[in-house]
C-alpha cells in the first residue's frame, strides 16, 4: 500500500503532479496538521485518495456545521479510529500549548487527558484483531523525538506513552520543520515504532497486513 503524507507547508508542485495523475497508484492521503483545508481538499478530489487527517495548531478549531473548519471529503481523525483495508489508523490533533488562547493546543497534562478518549477504541482493535494499531498520525511529535527545545515545538510526552502501549509500527508527524532532510534524521525508532517527520510531504509504501 502506498500513503501520501503532507504536513505544514503547500507544495506547489503536488498540483502539477496530481493533476498528471502521478498519484494514480497511491491508496491513501494522510494530512498531519497546518495546511490549507482547500489544498487537501484538491488533492483528494484530483487524485481521487480517501483522505484522513488531524488539525493542527495554526488550524481553525472543528465545527461540524461550519465549512472553513474541515476538509471536505475528508475524515477528521482527531481522538477517533478507524480501520482502512486491514490497517488500523488513529489520530490526534494538536499542539503544545504556547499560547493562553491558542486553538489545538494542549499542556502535557491536557493531552494525557485526550489520548484517554482512544482507549477504548484501541482496546477494542487489541481483542478483535489480536493488536491494538498500526498506524499513528498526529500533527506533533513525541517528546524528545524530532522536537525542539522552543515551547511552540515541544513534543508531547503523551505521544510517547500512547506508542509504547498501543505500539504501532508506524507513528506519522508534523509540526516542526525539517529543511536540510540530507542533514537531519527524519526517521527515528520508538520501541517498536517508526517515528517519522513527513515535512512537507512523503510517499511511503507499506505491508497491509
Amino acid at each position: 500500500m502506498k500513503i501520501l503524507t503532507v504536513s505544514d507547508l503547500v507544495v506547489e508542485r503536488l498540483y502539477t503532479l496530481a493533476a498528471n495523475h502521478y498519484f494514480d497508484e497511491i491508496d491513501l492521503l494522510f494530512g498531519c496538521g497546518d495546511l490549507h483545508y482547500e489544498y487537501l481538499e484538491y488533492l483528494l478530489t484530483i487524485a481521487r485518495i480517501p483522505l484522513y487527517y488531524v488539525p493542527g495548531n495554526h488550524d481553525p478549531k472543528y465545527d461540524e456545521y461550519n465549512k472553513e473548519s474541515k476538509a471536505e471529503g475528508g475524515v477528521n481523525l482527531d481522538l477517533k479510529t478507524t480501520r482502512v483495508g486491514n490497517l488500523l489508523i488513529a489520530g490526534i490533533g494538536g499542539s503544545i500549548r504556547y499560547r493562553p488562547n491558542g486553538v489545538n493546543q494542549y499542556t502535557q497534562t491536557e493531552m494525557y487527558l485526550r489520548i484517554l478518549k482512544l482507549l477504548p477504541g484501541l482496546l477494542l482493535n487489541r481483542l478483535r484483531y489480536g493488536r491494538a494499531l498500526d498506524i499513528l498520525i498526529t500533527h506533533s511529535p513525541p517528546f524528545g523525538i524530532h522536537d525542539e527545545d522552543s515551547q511552540s515545538h515541544q513534543g508531547l510526552k503523551a505521544l510517547n506513552l500512547l506508542v509504547r502501549w498501543a505500539n504501532p509500527r508506524y507513528h506519522f508527524h508534523g509540526h516542526t520543520h525539517f529543511y536540510r532532510q540530507n542533514l537531519e534524521k527524519s526517521t527515528t525508532q520508538l520501541y517498536n515504532t517508526q517515528v517519522m517527520n513527513i515535512y512537507p510531504y512523503k510517499i511511503i509504501e507499506i505491508n497491509d497486513v
